[in-house]
């Protein structure tokens, strides 16, 4: 992949498909892979990645807990189950996303530090730091990323 600086991405943040292979494991079974997933990209932050419902082979139910974007809308939060390991509001979807960001619903977002792995093609993707947000950083991004301390007022 080719270097990218989170400081270049846009804000309001900008929705594109993905070519990469995604990937994400929990239990250590392989509980979702896709070829047809998105990216959000927005100033400071790494990529979140959004991967089909329907790819998801695992147990899923709906998770107390909800957030809002300005830009996504409303997000619902799932807990996922798989190979005997439950992960509690370890994912969140949009099921009536805002203009311009219809594509990403029926897609599911993952915390990384919160399930085994996730991967962008064969790489394990590094969690976003913090607790609140969910990107996932590659070796071809360049930061500082928002989430770690002092970085509540960027």
């Amino acid at each position: 992949m080719e270097p990218e600086n989170v400081w270049d991405y846009p804000r309001p943040p900008r929705l594109e498909r993905v070519p990469e292979r995604l990937r994400v494991m929990l239990g250590h079974r392989t509980i979702a892979d896709t070829h047809d997933g998105y990216r959000v990209l927005e100033t400071s932050h790494p990529p979140t990645y959004y991967l089909p419902m329907a790819c998801f082979v695992c147990s899923m139910h709906e998770a107390p807990g909800h957030s809002v974007c300005e830009w996504k809308g409303a997000a619902r939060m799932w807990t996922l189950r798989a190979g005997g390991r439950e992960a509690a509001s370890v994912a969140w979807s949009y099921p009536a996303p805002n203009a311009g960001f219809e594509a990403i619903r029926d897609h599911l977002a993952v915390y990384a530090g919160r399930v085994d792995a996730c991967f962008v093609d064969d790489e394990q993707v590094v969690p976003q730091p913090g607790a609140f947000y969910g990107g996932w950083i590659t070796a071809n991004l360049v930061g500082p990323f928002k989430g770690g301390p002092g970085s509540t007022l960027w």
